[in-house]
């Protein structure tokens, strides 16, 4: 894995430090592909700089193994992940995770753009206001239960065009788990976790941090209808 924090000692998730290479990579390699996970910044596909670049995001299951995998199926550049994980094809690297070859991606990023420091390319993405992974207790023989109910109520609800926390649900990525995105860009996720008895659940807003805390309130909503749901080990 890499980790980043800028010289203003600021931690940069790695969500946000793959789209400020992307941002970079773009600008090297034509029109390039990327595959992020499901947990990751909606700024992958909202980010202007990245659409005028032409770059394309595919947005997968989360774990390195689906990320590297799907990396390699699409011939895409490169592949980031939340958790920290980057795979990188040629001519930047071979396909696996490799935290060097990462930092000296991150190192190249900074010498084409001389002048700046990491916290100027780290203040020049758009502001989003984004949780961290939030874990609610679920046994391990219901949580892909729970995750199902879940699916087909938002599914259902975007259908019949009931809002979420009013605003109408515009699109919907069930590859791992749910991930609802509204008109204003704001989503939610929600998803089993692949190792232990908790679902996740990530949230992220373009608009404000009261519009990233109320639209939490309407995913653990829809959460909460399923009793076997329990206490979370943080939330926002």
């Amino acid at each position: 894995r890499c980790g980043v924090i800028d010289d203003l000692g600021e931690e940069i998730f790695a969500d946000k430090v793959g789209v400020m290479l992307a941002r970079d990579l773009a600008r090297v390699h034509d029109k390039p592909t990327f595959v992020v996970d499901v947990k990751s910044t909606g700024l992958y596909h909202s980010d202007p700089v990245l659409q005028s670049l032409g770059v394309t995001t595919d947005y997968w299951k989360t774990g390195h193994s689906y990320i590297k995998r799907r990396v390699h199926e699409l011939g895409a550049l490169a592949g980031f992940e939340k958790s920290g994980h980057y795979f990188f094809n040629a001519p930047i690297g071979r396909g696996y995770d490799d935290g060097f070859v990462s930092a000296i991606a991150v190192i190249d990023m900074l010498a084409r753009n001389p002048g700046k420091k990491m916290s100027d390319l780290r203040q020049a993405l758009p502001k989003t206001w984004s949780s961290p992974t939030m874990s609610p207790h679920c046994g391990d023989e219901v949580k892909y239960g729970v995750v199902d109910k879940v699916i087909a109520r938002l599914l259902a609800m975007k259908e019949s065009g009931e809002p979420l926390d009013g605003h109408a649900i515009v699109e919907v990525n069930t590859v791992n788990g749910i991930r609802v995105t509204t008109a204003d860009g704001t989503w939610g996720l929600i998803r089993a976790s692949s190792n232990k008895p908790e679902l996740v659940v990530v949230i992220e807003s373009p608009v404000s941090e009261a519009r990233y805390r109320a639209m939490f309130h309407a995913m653990d909503a829809v959460l909460r209808e399923n009793p076997e749901v329990g206490a979370y080990n943080q939330t926002i």
